[in-house]
């Protein structure tokens, strides 16, 4: 089946022929046409499917055919289609596809996020745009500065939509809600179906159509898995013995923390291999300036925290690195699915010390698969090593046990995260207190945790 065969424009065609693309993806053939259709969606598709193009080509499609397609890209126009995704580098992806997929129609678009100045973001709004990118928090601060004109909208996506709740987006998605026009097309995509998800696909869509393509929290058949076990102190040089001995020319490597990517760079630096970090307390400058080194692989190593990672598309990835399990399951899934992407094959390692023996078990039980484990000579651990708490840096730089421990991307703080499980200390001294309506686990204890604000509206939402 060809692209032209799923009910798109030869103009549309053109643009996808043009970055090598033929033959659609399991994603793409389903949710193409639903999309064109007009009805809502709700779509399951772990990263690395062509879930973007499986929203980004219909929507250019449904723009460019309606009644009141622009005349050339600098007329003035409303705001059609908006897009929230959980992060700033997601953004960015998003409408770079929606701009190379729509170079030939006569349509625009436009990423807002915070980390950068909102006076840029203030005049294109003004002249307006076809398709919107948005993170929640910055949208929602334009909209209380009357900078931003939403009473147009005709398609609303939710990316990643599992993410945005694990963030604690919750909220801002209903305020953004409340002032969208109540009839539009509603589409959601999410990489796994929890029942938080459902919770909020019954509340926003209207007789959907199903898309689910991988099986539920699974990982892709294509990524070779493995499991290096290896004493605390020695992860970074087994690390480092790894990346030269294979030869490895660009690795992703995943830390817990801020502090611990950090860190990592400066070792790897002194062992002559040249990396650089992502993180919320990056500026975006350093943020992008880092990805796209990375991409185009003058960088070797890109260390990153979970969520800032999130966006990072890069074909055939070879090598994902899991330097510190994560606290919570479905992150692993999140994290490995950075490799293996379209059909390539890739390889995700893990270097599993005593202290997160809990944490691999949850993920084995999540994937349903032991994965396999590899001693590497020089690098045998102790056998009589006895565990350690696991410590979380908060936004604050205090420690805290919670799976988000400064990994948030540089995007609005979490109120009252929820505590995860796994061999993790809490160094909150009062009783910890329960939110209500939690976005992930209602049932489950959290900690206080003050949000500051910062001047000029949510930094990095």
């Amino acid at each position: 089946m060809s692209f032209s065969e799923l009910g798109l424009s030869e103009n549309i065609v053109r643009a996808v022929t043009e970055q090598g693309y033929t033959t659609p993806t399991p994603i793409q053939k389903q949710a193409i046409p639903a999309v064109i259709s007009g009805g809502d969606l709700l779509a399951g598709a772990q990263t690395g499917t062509g879930k973007t193009a499986g929203f980004t080509l219909p929507i250019l499609q449904r723009l460019s055919t309606s009644a009141i397609t622009p005349k050339n890209k600098t007329d003035r126009r409303p705001i059609r289609t908006l897009v929230l995704t959980p992060t700033r580098e997601l953004a960015a992806q998003v409408e770079e596809s929606v701009s190379t997929y729509g170079k030939y129609t006569n349509l625009n678009s436009g990423v807002i996020f915070g980390g950068v100045g909102i006076n840029p973001q203030i005049k294109l709004l003004k002249n307006g745009v076809d398709i919107l990118v948005a993170t929640p928090g910055r949208l929602l601060d334009h909209h209380q500065q009357g900078t931003i004109d939403l009473r147009n909208i005709e398609i609303l996506v939710l990316d990643e939509a599992d993410r945005m709740l694990d963030m604690g987006f919750i909220h801002d998605i209903k305020k953004v809600l409340a002032i969208l026009p109540p009839k539009r097309q509603n589409l959601l995509f999410s990489a796994t179906f929890s029942d938080e998800i459902k919770t909020l696909a019954d509340r926003l869509l209207n007789n959907p159509a199903m898309i689910e393509v991988a099986r539920r929290n699974s990982t892709v058949e294509v990524i070779a898995q493995k499991v290096h076990p290896v004493d605390r102190d020695k992860k970074h040089p087994l690390l480092a013995h790894l990346i030269k001995t294979h030869q490895w020319n660009q690795v992703l490597v995943f830390t817990r923390t801020k502090h611990g990517a950090n860190k990592l760079v400066e070792q790897l630096a002194k062992d002559g291999i040249n990396g650089m970090a992502i993180h919320g307390n990056k500026s975006q400058s350093a943020r992008t300036k880092a990805l796209s080194e990375f991409k185009d692989g003058s960088l070797t190593v890109l260390v990153a925290t979970d969520i800032a990672a999130r966006g990072i598309d890069i074909d055939q990835l070879p090598h994902v690195v899991n330097y510190d399990l994560p606290n919570v399951p479905e992150d692993y899934v999140h994290r490995i699915g950075r490799t293996g992407r379209a059909g390539a094959t890739g390889e995700a390692v893990s270097l599993v010390c005593v202290d997160e023996f809990k944490l691999l078990a949850d993920i084995e039980k999540l994937i349903k698969r032991q994965l396999p484990q590899e001693i590497i000579d020089g690098f045998i651990p102790d056998p009589h090593a006895k565990a350690q708490p696991i410590q979380l840096r908060s936004f604050q730089g205090q420690p805290r046990g919670n799976s988000g421990g400064g990994n948030n991307g540089g995007n609005r703080p979490r109120q009252n995260a929820p505590a995860r499980s796994g061999n993790v200390s809490t160094a909150s001294q009062g009783k910890p207190a329960q939110r209500s309506g939690d976005a992930r686990h209602p049932s489950r204890p959290v900690v206080k945790q003050s949000t500051p604000r910062r001047s000029g509206g949510r930094g990095g939402a």
